[in-house]
């Protein structure tokens, strides 16, 4: 960009000195092999991670000026993937200036290549108009043994928006620093997370009016993100710089962000003047019908709940402080579309129009690990969703998603805190609850028969909470009859996959509140094994477990979506003809995670087999999978036993 701000100019000799003391090792060719050398599991190295933050009080306000350095290394054909770049902002982030480069191996040596075109974007969503915008530009001839270097200087608009410094990656950082330049009359507080491991370099310089604190970490080895793993902000080590409070010109204290209160004061003045119109008529009508011959509070509320997730369409998108502020429930209801905080503000409008108490409530989804208590600021929440008491019972009404039952939260913000506004100054911080695996339950009943060398029979399977919108939204994505074929084949396959299912029917589809029931008849081709005269037959026919496996290697904790639990029961009729020879032992194995258990019994001419398992967790740390992984390993043993069936004139001979 042509244009240069004082800020980056500012900075510019000190990022041009870091550059060439870090990144000295990787200016030759020598440099390169060096690294490959060191890193040979990675494509990218980071040399130099560095942020300088000044902070400054002018004219009683807090002015915020940001300065970023970035500078990796390729060192594989991958680099061509990394060759486009992307900056976003908002009216939050204001960008001043930006400089980048790419620097290739020409004759040993490394060259320069400045990018000149940089292209500006708005980003659309859909209907909406996205207040994030973006600088879009590639870095020229970027090959095996490229660097880059990415200098962007900013503005941060709201002091309550200081974002979080990374020491490290899912890739290796050589260096990585944050200094803060802030004057003395402004008070700053720093969190730090997933830190312990690191040798971090902390440093606190007074001089004048000004105090300069500095952290800094080198060879930060990368963080490998795992399948299921919890989201990065639980592993990567990171510092969050907080303004609690300052000092202005004629000596008043402005509190921001020293506690939840402040932070609640904060989204209160967001939210105080919506919804002061009188309600759209159509919109009362609505809710006349809904409530219409209801016998409880209740049952009206679970009318209106269910009305928005169906006829409200969820679509996120910020727009400057609309990221924060609730759009008008009449534009909401007129345009039929909204994010979180729009669902929640037509909730509240529908509630009033009804003369039933409810609040509006921020909350921070399970991706982000953070308490009110340990970090008020805006970095805690990015959900919005009401809440309605009866009694002594929270309902946690988040109409984003469909076919969620008004008992029910949806299940990522579980376990997580919520603020509840209350009123101007009250509030309070009240816990979702986890959801009871017994709640999310599947149940398979199977009715099964030996015809020649295959199984056969009838099923039914009952699908309840979580696991049930689960499906629910599946089965909405699947809107040909080859699609809805091919998921059932694979929802409910068993024993191998020759599994065929025919004669599906579906009881309590799209139901909000009553269990989902599939009916269905199947065969199982080549599923018999003979010899002479006996007959082998395996009875779990779901190894359910088996598709839970986990690697004995992992290095990072395992998060699932809900607790769950599995139940089959398979009802196998003995052949005519023949006695049951050889019954496996019963089997169980648990923990207070994990529990797997299998039981054989006879009744009259019939086997019935009972295969239970419980997932009692959202996350498994490494120190509890070893235990999960022996639970596992005993039943898929316990899943290789047979049944063995004798004919009964050899029997008897």
């Amino acid at each position: 960009m042509t244009q240069k701000k004082y800020s980056i100019l500012r900075n510019l000799l000190v990022a041009a000195m870091i550059f060439v003391g870090v990144s000295g090792i990787a200016q030759s060719v020598s440099g390169f092999n060096h690294l490959k050398k060191k890193y040979p599991s990675t494509n990218v190295v980071r040399l130099n991670r560095e942020v300088i933050i000044d902070i400054a009080i002018k004219d009683n306000d807090i002015v915020i000026e940001k300065t970023s350095i970035d500078e990796n290394l390729f060192l594989d054909e991958s680099a061509t993937q990394f060759s486009k770049e992307s900056i976003g902002y908002s009216s939050f982030f204001q960008i001043e200036d930006v400089e980048a480069s790419s620097f290739n191996i020409e004759n040993g040596e490394y060259r320069e290549n400045e990018v000149k075109n940089f292209m500006k974007k708005d980003e659309l969503d859909g209907s909406f108009f996205d207040d994030v915008k973006s600088i879009n530009f590639v870095y020229p001839n970027v090959n095996p043994g490229s660097k880059t270097r990415l200098l962007v200087a900013a503005k941060i608009l709201n002091p309550r928006f200081l974002s979080s410094f990374y020491f490290g990656d899912s890739f290796p950082v050589v260096n990585a620093k944050l200094t803060i330049n802030v004057d003395k009359d402004i008070d700053l507080d720093f969190k730090q997370f997933n830190t312990d491991s690191l040798d971090i370099e902390f440093k606190k310089k007074e001089k004048r009016n000004k105090i300069t604190y500095s952290w800094q970490a080198k060879d930060v080895d990368a963080i490998k993100m795992e399948e299921s793993t919890p989201n990065y902000k639980n592993y990567f080590p990171h510092v969050v710089p907080i303004i609690s409070k300052y000092k202005t010109d004629d000596n008043k204290i402005v509190k921001l962000t020293s506690e939840s209160s402040d932070l609640y004061k904060w989204y209160y003045s967001l939210i105080k003047d919506i919804n002061k119109e009188p309600s759209n008529p159509e919109l009362v009508s609505v809710v006349e019908k809904l409530t219409k011959n209801k016998d409880s509070e209740i049952e009206k509320v679970r009318a209106m709940y269910y009305w928005v997730q169906n006829n409200i369409k969820y679509i996120a998108f910020e727009y400057a402080l609309g990221g924060f502020i609730p759009r008008e429930a009449n534009d909401v209801f007129r345009k039929k579309y909204g994010d979180c905080k729009d669902n929640s503000s037509i909730l509240s409008e529908m509630f009033e129009i009804a003369e039933i108490e409810g609040n509006l409530t921020w909350i921070g989804t399970r991706s982000i690990p953070y308490k009110y208590d340990e970090l008020p600021t805006p970095a805690v929440d990015n959900h919005m969703i009401f809440v309605y008491k009866n009694g002594d019972k929270n309902y946690f009404l988040d109409a984003t998603a469909r076919f969620i039952p008004l008992e029910l939260p949806t299940s990522f913000i579980q376990g997580k805190e919520a603020l509840v506004s209350n009123d101007n100054n009250k509030f309070e911080i009240i816990e979702v609850p986890v959801i009871d695996a017994e709640i999310n339950a599947e149940i398979d009943s199977t009715k099964i028969y030996i015809e020649n060398k295959q199984l056969k029979g009838s099923a039914k399977r009952i699908i309840k909470g979580y696991s049930k919108v689960d499906a629910f939204q599946y089965l909405e994505s699947y809107n040909t009859e080859s699609k809805l074929n091919d998921f059932y084949k694979n929802y409910l396959q068993k024993g191998n996959n020759k599994f065929i299912a025919s004669n599906i029917t579906e009881i309590n589809k799209y139901d909000y509140d009553k269990d989902f029931i599939i009916n269905y008849d199947f065969k199982i081709s080549n599923y018999i094994v003979a010899g002479g005269d006996e007959v082998y037959v395996n009875l779990n026919l779901d190894q359910i477990l088996l598709t839970h496996y986990i690697k004995e290697d992992r290095k990072t904790d395992i998060e699932i979506d809900y607790k769950k639990s599995y139940t089959f029961v398979n009802e196998l009729n003995i052949p005519e003809g023949y006695f049951v020879d050889y019954l496996p032992e019963n089997f169980k194995s648990e923990n207070n995670l994990l529990s797997s258990s299998i039981n054989y019994s006879r009744k009259d001419n019939k086997i019935i087999y009972t295969h239970s398992v419980k997932f009692d967790f959202l996350t498994l740390t490494k120190s509890e999978q070893k235990d999960y992984l022996k639970i596992l390993k005993n039943t898929e043993k316990a899943y290789k036993e047979l049944i063995v069936l004798k004919k009964i004139n050899t029997h008897e001979k």
